[in-house]
């Protein structure tokens, strides 16, 4: 329903779920509540490693084989450190064209991590997480994709130097994609200042020079694509001591208006780039044929209508999400949801849930 009420037909459902999304029965019960729900679809990623454990690979061809098609395999909000496991996984994909999807951050040089290291998290006596821990995995992982001849897919890219490594990587031809969030492209580290556990997030939110850089990088094409990272929690979750609050926050409800802001609104990007970067470009790194593709007779009526020219202010109490997290309330950001349509049948009419 979030997703709907974003102007989303397709999401991509990581496996961070209990149980775990790690065998061929799992995944398919997730698609199928997805189609049954009739809002969206719902496209399993698969777990890497059993039970996101890091040590051995899941059932990754049992799930490429099954009802739900698998093609997506990630282990969420936990990185795949092991450098021989990672070549495995990505050797073991390219047999059915999979990809990998990194979670990319070094759990050595992450332990007890509050916030993005830098100039705040010294000020406020917080555990700071280098931007080097995410950029030596997505160097190593790009280097191990090169030498498999597989695909690697970068998860929420938060860095300037990782948009310079994947445009390094680009350059010598490794088949390696990026996205980038909503948040990231928006929201900077001094916003926990507040101590609000609400801008707690992983990876953490960065400085305005990363997010200059993460703009930059997503309209030249070195940044592929716009993924929320929608990470919904209860209120105890969130509303805690920063220390003990969980990481994440809402995103589909408002992706489009971010980017708008963020993007198009800037001048980095037109609307046929936008769309490029949150329907093409996602459909087509998730494999999803009846998505992403243009408006003309014959295509799946799979279509979003959005007035541009309009604002509001956001209302937590006024989303779709059973969850409140997010990080924009109050903010006034432009754009609003009229219609979505799944294959010709409304999801949404008049920003309504159908």
């Amino acid at each position: 329903r979030a997703a709907a009420a974003g102007g989303y037909t397709a999401v991509h459902a990581m496996a961070k779920t209990d149980p775990v999304a790690d065998t061929a029965v799992v995944v398919e019960q997730v698609w199928r509540l997805g189609r049954e729900s009739g809002h969206c679809d719902v496209q399993p990623v698969g777990a890497v490693t059993r039970g996101l454990g890091g040590t051995r690979l899941a059932e990754l061809g049992a799930m490429a084989d099954s009802a739900a098609t698998v093609r997506v395999f990630s282990d969420d909000g936990t990185c795949v450190s092991d450098a021989l496991l990672m070549r495995r996984a990505l050797e073991y994909v390219k047999a059915f064209g999979g990809v990998v999807a990194q979670h990319a951050q070094e759990p050595r040089l992450t332990e007890d991590a509050q916030m993005n290291e830098g100039v705040v998290s010294d000020r406020l006596g917080l555990a700071g997480w280098p931007s080097v821990a995410e950029e030596a995995i997505i160097a190593r992982d790009c280097l191990l994709t090169e030498h498999v001849g597989s695909r690697l897919h970068v998860c929420h890219v938060s860095t300037k130097g990782s948009v310079q490594i994947l445009r390094w990587a680009k350059s010598r031809g490794c088949n390696v994609t990026a996205e980038v969030t909503p948040h990231h492209l928006l929201l900077t580290d001094d916003l926990a200042e507040s101590y609000d556990p609400v801008y707690k997030v992983n990876p953490p939110l960065r400085t305005a020079e990363d997010v200059h850089a993460l703009r930059e990088g997503l309209a030249d094409g070195t940044v592929d694509c716009v993924a929320t990272d929608h990470a919904p929690h209860p209120a105890e979750a969130k509303e805690t001591e920063w220390a003990t609050a969980a990481m994440g926050m809402l995103g589909l409800e408002t992706a489009l208006s971010v980017v708008q802001h963020t993007m198009v609104d800037t001048g980095l990007l037109d609307w046929p780039g936008l769309v490029e970067r949150m329907s093409t470009a996602p459909a087509r790194i998730g494999r999803l044929a009846g998505h992403g593709r243009s408006i003309a007779p014959g295509e799946p009526a799979n279509v979003t209508l959005y007035n541009a020219d309009t604002a509001s202010d956001i209302d937590p109490a006024a989303l779709v999400s059973k969850s409140a997290n997010t990080p924009y309330r109050g903010m006034r950001l432009p754009g609003r949801i009229q219609a979505t349509f799944l294959r010709g049948v409304p999801t949404v009419l008049d920003g309504k849930i159908q």
